[in-house]
């Protein structure tokens, strides 16, 4: 397992982060928990989560999938200076206007929250989830600051921000000398390029900012089990179906060539490997829902493509 730079802090987390939206959706309790060991095992240092994991699934309130990473670490005496837990606050959690968003207010509340789910007195990586747009970013990042001062949270990142949205927070955090965000969590992906390549790729270039992209294979698209004739059947078969077009199903033939060029490796495996050569993604967020997805994202630790190869998977799923 290689470990990369966290942007321009001294974190260094595993080139692969274990992303826990499926937990309390499609993996229980228990599955989590043994995907959490085995995971940690192999060498992952990083877990995401988000407080509201997964209230689009019927009778899950929010706060599912950290009360069971909360106890993972309990039932398994996982020392907490060896891990390092990223979740996110934004969405709403609870009752009434002010139970959502990126105000003083809210927030203040939601890290309680996150902080008893997951049994710990820190989070390593507090991420806005989302932009507010009804709250100024100066509110959000003082109230970041004050978490901070207080030992609750020790960094603090972005998720789903546009360039010009993140370039403000910066430059408000360096305007009034207080923590800006270190890292950016985008959607990103072999058929999900332009979003990230268009202009927050050279933001995040420019202000050292790390780039833990989710996503990374299409929700399972690029995985290559669905075909143009095959029927696309799963709990995110609505994202998928937005894949479903030539280009694409050409670029798997084309990452289908490479797999099997390169001997005992699969389409999934190519995937998260294009996305690794970049080296300015710190650390690519996988959600695997069995071990044995797990263990197919475990081999793509360790596998280069070549300049030939690169060229190719870019060409085929070039944008614009």
């Amino acid at each position: 397992m290689e470990y990369r730079k966290l942007g321009n802090s001294g974190l260094q987390v595993s080139e692969l982060c274990l992303g826990t939206m499926q937990f309390g959706w499609s993996a229980d309790e228990a599955q989590s928990h043994r995907i959490l060991s085995s995971a940690f095992d192999a060498g992952i240092n990083f877990i995401d989560t988000a407080d509201i994991y997964s209230t689009w699934v019927a009778g899950n309130p929010g706060g599912v999938s950290e009360s069971i990473i909360g106890s993972w670490l309990k039932n398994n005496n996982v020392a907490r200076d060896k891990l390092l837990i990223a979740t996110k606050v934004r969405g709403k959690m609870g009752a009434g206007p002010n139970a959502e968003g990126l105000s003083r207010a809210h927030i203040f509340s939601a890290i309680e929250g996150s902080l008893r789910r997951l049994g710990t007195d820190y989070i390593d990586l507090y991420q806005a989830h989302w932009f507010d747009a009804d709250t100024p970013i100066q509110e959000t990042l003082l109230a970041f600051t004050d978490l901070i001062k207080q030992g609750k949270v020790r960094y603090i990142g972005c998720s789903n921000y546009p360039a010009w949205r993140l370039t403000e927070a910066l430059l408000i955090a360096k305007y009034n000398r207080i923590p800006g965000f270190i890292s950016l969590q985008p959607h990103y992906n072999l058929v999900h390029r332009a979003e990230f390549e268009r202009e927050l790729a050279e933001v995040c270039r420019a202000y050292a900012i790390g780039v833990i992209p989710y996503s990374p294979l299409a929700g399972g698209f690029l995985t290559g089990k669905y075909r143009p004739e095959s029927k696309i059947d799963s709990v995110r078969s609505a994202g998928i179906n937005r894949y479903a077009n030539d280009q694409n199903w050409h670029l798997l033939s084309e990452l289908g060539k490479i797999a099997e060029s390169k001997g005992d490796y699969t389409i999934s495996q190519i995937s998260l490997a294009w996305l690794l050569e970049n080296k300015q993604i710190s650390s690519a967020i996988i959600g695997p829902r069995t071990l044995e997805q797990l263990t197919d994202n475990m081999g793509a630790v360790g596998l280069s493509l070549s300049i030939g190869e690169m060229d190719v998977l870019k060409k085929a799923s070039s944008w614009g």
